[in-house]
């Protein structure tokens, strides 16, 4: 994987006020695995299911705000073998999220008490963002100003879901820096004016804010 971007040729030129998070990998630790190795307590297996049935872009339809139900019922209906398999998926989706980040939302906590304006951009379904809204108090801190793709029917790495965020709160591309784990989706913004920071499990969060001369 690629690591933040520090190049100092894509110094941002432009003061930094912005602070834009992604969620899930960066202050959400979410895997469907968490669930279902214990369900299956067959590695090979979910890894199976995981791939080939409830696959990464069966979910992403749900983030972009397909229903669970309907999302549900439409692959149960291609792998009507599964269907006690997929029908857990969702039902047990609190557990497949395990936890926050605690690095990462202590970062954003300092961020919080700073100069600096906070923002949520994440691919999420709108049914489910609720949960994380309301039992994990550190959300508080994006004063609501979060644009999920559920509720958006927008997902990236498409780039009219960060012209919502720009439009909706009167942001400047060059004055905000954009935090995701996802390389697709830090492409985009960076094609867009953004200044990046790709997250890693091993990346430091704070150091690399700091590198772009944040204070905080």
């Amino acid at each position: 994987m690629s690591t933040p971007n520090t190049d100092l040729s894509m110094s941002p030129s432009a003061p930094l006020k912005n602070i834009i998070f992604d969620f899930g990998g960066v202050v959400m630790d979410w895997n469907p695995r968490y669930f279902f190795r214990d369900y299956f307590n067959d590695d090979e297996k979910m890894e199976y299911f995981l791939k080939h049935i409830a696959e990464d872009e069966w979910n992403a339809e749900q983030d972009r705000g397909r229903t669970l139900a309907e999302g549900t019922a439409l692959q149960i209906a291609k792998f009507p073998e599964w269907e006690k398999e997929l029908r857990a998926y969702y039902d047990n989706w609190t557990t497949m999220l395990k936890s926050d980040i605690p690095q990462n939302v202590e970062v954003l906590r300092k961020l919080e008490a700073s100069e600096y304006e906070l923002f949520g951009l994440t691919n999420w379904s709108a049914e489910t963002f609720p949960y994380a809204l309301e039992n994990y108090d550190f959300f508080n801190a994006f004063k609501g100003r979060i644009v999920v793709s559920g509720s958006e029917k927008l997902i990236k790495p498409d780039p009219k879901i960060w012209e919502v965020l720009l439009e909706r709160y009167e942001l400047i591309p060059q004055e905000s820096v954009f935090i995701d784990d996802n390389p697709k989706n830090i492409e985009v913004a960076e094609s867009l004016g953004f200044v990046t920071v790709h997250t890693t499990e091993d990346t430091d969060l704070e150091k690399e804010l700091r590198s772009l001369g944040l204070n905080f």
